[in-house]
């Protein structure tokens, strides 16, 4: 690697982002730290973690001035809102259920970050994403991977990368475990070096999504009925927006066995409720979707697939329809596959793409 290749990494405030420009310092790059301001952020006394707030641009300010470095802040805030906030509460409101930092991945952090870096005349963005990109010459394509720490695997929220954007982008906590992350922090005596990992989304950091979309719309939810699967009507639900797939919990009213939140109808406002075994699905469509280890999908192909963040793979196969989508089949039936959701489809480590379940 040529000497001082010039690298901007996106510093959200949190350790693992630190971490990244310290080792990328010691591979003789030449390092800047960019915070990105997508959104007003919680007050800074609370004590919920997430990120993108007041005190992440400070704690990002910090390590760079500590690292001796140079920190960027980039206001996002409008791009955000129109490519992933008002994404979000339209899916929400069609009875989808979104993954929003996807989103942000896709349109913000690997595509606004990058544009603004090649404007600043930098080689590379990087992140403190946990997955590896390497470059693999028999294919001429840049590869995604899954990391050494497994529990940290960050692929899923990355499939929608392209083959120019990989072109461009550092990972360097692939090879590293979190532990580990958090004693080179330490070491460098970072401000961050025990702060909590962010959690839920950064633009709704208290969990509370039908309280947010209602109050961003500034129009409540409207009440709707509880049909079984059959059709029958079985009560009054609050709002389609407060209820996911799968959900048993919280649907405000007993129905003498457990019910399960099968399906959301957003024309009719409906929720289906039916047994857990109607949760079951033998199969999934994903549609615009993004290919990282081979240029397009031409036939079947035997893969594993992640069909939500936290789940382990599952053995299935893919293939194109007539309209350019994927249809996975699983080898075994999968619980509460979620519209909105994506599919993301590896072989053994490598990601092979992925795409938005319907």
């Amino acid at each position: 690697m040529p000497e001082n290749k010039k690298v901007m990494v996106g510093m959200s405030g949190g350790v693992d982002s630190s971490v990244a420009a310290v080792i990328l310092m010691h591979d003789n790059y030449d390092v800047s730290g960019v915070t990105l301001r997508l959104h007003d952020g919680e007050p800074m006394e609370t004590e919920i973690k997430t990120c993108c707030s007041l005190n992440d641009v400070l704690d990002a300010r910090s390590v760079c001035d500590r690292l001796e470095i140079r920190h960027y802040v980039f206001n996002f805030k409008e791009r955000f809102d129109n490519e992933v906030i008002e994404r979000f509460v339209e899916q929400y409101n069609k009875g989808i259920t979104p993954n929003p930092c996807i989103d942000c991945n896709k349109f913000i952090k690997f595509k606004e970050m990058l544009e603004r870096a090649v404007l600043l005349e930098q080689d590379y963005i990087a992140t403190g994403h946990y997955a590896v990109r390497s470059y693999d010459s028999g294919s001429n394509r840049y590869l995604l991977s899954r990391p050494v720490d497994r529990h940290k695997d960050q692929t899923y929220v990355l499939y929608g990368l392209t083959q120019e954007q990989l072109k461009h982008t550092l990972l360097p906590l692939g090879s590293l475990k979190k532990s580990q992350v958090r004693e080179i922090a330490e070491e460098n005596k970072f401000i961050n070096a025990n702060k909590p990992d962010s959690q839920d989304i950064c633009f709704v950091p208290d969990g509370k999504y039908a309280e947010f979309i209602e109050n961003y719309t500034l129009r409540k939810s409207i009440p709707g009925d509880f049909v079984s699967v059959d059709g029958e009507r079985l009560g009054q639900h609050n709002g389609i927006i407060r209820y996911t797939i799968g959900q048993r919990k919280g649907l405000g009213m007993s129905f003498g066995k457990p019910q399960f939140v099968v399906q959301k109808n957003s024309e009719n406002n409906t929720v289906v409720l039916g047994d857990e075994k109607f949760l079951f699905k033998n199969s999934a469509t994903a549609v615009n979707c993004n290919f990282i280890a081979i240029d397009k999908l031409t036939g079947s192909m035997n893969v594993s697939v992640k069909v939500r963040y936290s789940q382990t793979e599952q053995s299935a196969t893919i293939r194109p329809d007539d309209d350019g989508n994927v249809v996975v089949e699983f080898s075994e039936a999968q619980r509460a596959i979620t519209p909105g959701q994506a599919a993301v489809f590896y072989s053994d480590d490598t990601v092979i793409g992925g795409g938005t379940i319907i």
